[in-house]
């Protein structure tokens, strides 16, 4: 039997001034060609997906509707040139796009952290787009949507997250394959931590001479990998 879809609550009219905000914070990025930088990070409420390794379901419900201004002035108070968007699913919500306008007026580096199943077309192009493709062990892999192929360009990355050699020889097969030729924009790939040993994955890699960044979730070493505001 499938597992039910999670309810998602309609809104009684969009909010293109404000966002459910689940926490807003200072550390140092994590992942992508950004890992080991110092940034914001704007963690937003709510996901349409399930992933078995989801590592961030506190961020399912709750938090608190913010203006987009008043986000702006804690991002400022950071004082970090980069900021990332992050969820949940950080798209599903109306004022994310005016949001990140805001942010980039302000002359910050602005990070999209997204899923491979909503369509990133309306993404301001100046945002550097790191999107989840999903592997089959996540569940959701049949809710990948190509369409965000076609509006990634070089600033951006595709990062696939690694559970088994199955998920490894899928997004190797994607990698190679001639829906993605000659795109601009580079692959990451991951493990689902604490599930595929690192080693396997780096040998994986080296055995097929792939064109990926190999990367590892850096904050979950640097600090208890379920801590909070990291």
């Amino acid at each position: 039997m499938l597992a039910a879809r999670p309810h998602i609550e309609p809104h009684r009219a969009p909010a293109f001034d404000s966002v459910m905000v689940k926490e807003i914070y200072l550390s140092l990025q994590g992942e992508s060609s950004h890992a080991g930088k110092l940034c914001s990070f704007v963690r937003l409420t709510g996901c349409h997906l399930r992933c078995t390794y989801c590592d961030s379901e506190f961020a399912f419900r709750g938090g608190a509707r913010m203006k987009n201004a008043e986000v702006l002035k804690q991002v400022k108070a950071l004082a970090s040139s980069m900021v990332e968007i992050t969820g949940g699913e950080p798209l599903l919500q109306p004022g994310v796009y005016p949001l990140m306008e805001a942010l980039l007026a302000e002359g910050l580096t602005v990070l999209l952290e997204t899923s491979g199943a909503v369509d990133t077309r309306l993404v301001p192009p100046a945002v550097h787009k790191i999107v989840d493709l999903k592997t089959p062990s996540s569940g959701e892999s049949d809710r990948n949507d190509e369409r965000v192929f076609s509006s990634m360009t070089e600033r951006d990355e595709l990062k696939f997250v690694i559970g088994s050699r199955e998920d490894y020889e899928w997004s190797r097969d994607w990698v190679r394959s001639e829906k993605l030729a000659g795109k601009p924009f580079g692959f990451l790939f991951s493990t689902v931590f604490g599930k595929l040993s690192t080693q396997a994955l780096a040998e994986w890699i080296i055995e097929d001479r792939l064109p990926v960044r190999f990367q590892l979730q850096q904050h979950k070493y640097v600090w208890e990998p379920n801590a909070r505001g990291v």
